[in-house]
């Protein structure tokens, strides 16, 4: 895929296709050759990889055209140049990648990123929310961009920018989510409290019980929990419903997807229960509406303390890189020359 690649034209059906092409030639940039018995050396170290069709190397373009007969295994051929002697012109590309939650998140994004063609290794942090993939220089960064977000994650290229603004930027959105995330938890807890006492209270205590019964009934009191439970699904709760029910169409369900099968199940069958009883049997007539909304706040505390552990991990791995020294003194011919630490 050409480094100019448009996004919108990347699309899932376009990369399986690709990765499905065992017939399909792949150019690999070969590096230290100098004449034609290196040509041979590396044509034979490339032929004895199981998969490997044909393989044909070009001195003067130092390229190596090969076409799989089975499941392309770019990674066995470039361990293979890097036995025989001689590198491969691979490149390193970080992101930034959005919305991940777990370790499964982690190794979903990873499979997307290794599915394509060209990339040799990709590794993903959860605590920093990077990914640094090492591909060919053919696949370019919209490619890499685009299996995350077919994978439905948001990716961004981590540019040449100045580590301090780097590090302002990211600081501020981490910020931002913090706060998001302390919004919708205190909504989420603010309506949830006295769906609990509603619910559960009744349970709990027998005046109380009478207390409801007397008062407004149960079949208000069902409606009432229908309200409350429905606005904390669908306002602090909706990114669980959007997200979860996505990756579980895509059949890649992750952590929201849970979320939104298990609350959704609850505030489903409790909405029989409390509009249509008569389609349930008479034992079975029963709400769960503050199940539903216990669950929910309950995640949203966990997202909202991770949120704040995984800003101060960040933070504290920024510090301790920023203990490295910015140059390093080199002896050369003699002569001592202070030049970037990264050279």
């Amino acid at each position: 895929m050409a480094p100019d690649t448009n996004i919108k034209e990347w699309t899932p059906a376009l990369a399986a296709s690709i990765s499905a092409s065992p017939d399909a030639t792949h150019s690999v940039p070969i590096e230290g050759m100098t004449c034609a018995s290196c040509v041979r050396r590396v044509e034979r170290a490339i032929a004895a990889v199981p998969g490997v069709a044909s393989a044909t190397v070009n001195l003067a373009t130092e390229r190596a055209e090969i076409r799989f007969d089975g499941t392309p295994d770019l990674p066995a051929v470039l361990g293979a140049v890097s036995q025989a002697g001689y590198g491969v012109g691979t490149e390193a590309t970080d992101l930034a990648i959005e919305g991940m939650t777990c370790a499964s998140c982690v190794g979903r994004v990873e499979r997307a990123l290794k599915a394509l063609p060209g990339v040799t290794e990709a590794t993903v942090n959860l605590a920093t929310n990077r990914a640094r993939v090492t591909h060919l220089p053919a696949v370019g960064v919209a490619a890499l961009i685009a299996a995350v977000q077919a994978a439905g994650y948001g990716a961004e290229r981590i540019g040449a920018e100045a580590p301090a603004d780097r590090g302002d930027r990211e600081r501020a959105a981490r910020a931002a989510e913090i706060r998001g995330l302390a919004r919708s938890l205190g909504l989420a807890a603010l309506l949830t409290l006295p769906l609990v006492v509603l619910e559960m209270g009744a349970h709990l205590s027998m005046a109380l019980h009478h207390a409801i019964r007397d008062s407004i009934g149960f079949a208000l009191s069902w409606k009432i929990q229908f309200v409350l439970a429905a606005l904390v699904m669908f306002v602090p709760g909706l990114r669980f419903q959007t997200k979860g029910w996505r990756a579980l169409l895509r059949g890649a369900p992750d952590m929201n997807s849970l979320v939104a099968i298990g609350t959704g199940a609850a505030f489903a069958y409790s909405t029989v229960a409390t509009f249509a009883p008569a389609l349930l049997p008479e034992g079975a007539r029963h709400v769960f509406f503050e199940a539903a909304a216990v669950i929910v706040t309950l995640i949203l505390l966990g997202r909202w303390l991770e949120a704040r552990s995984k800003g101060r991990t960040s933070e504290a791995i920024r510090r301790l890189m920023g203990l490295q020294p910015p140059t390093a003194r080199v002896l050369r011919d003699g002569q001592e020359q202070e030049v970037p630490a990264a050279q």
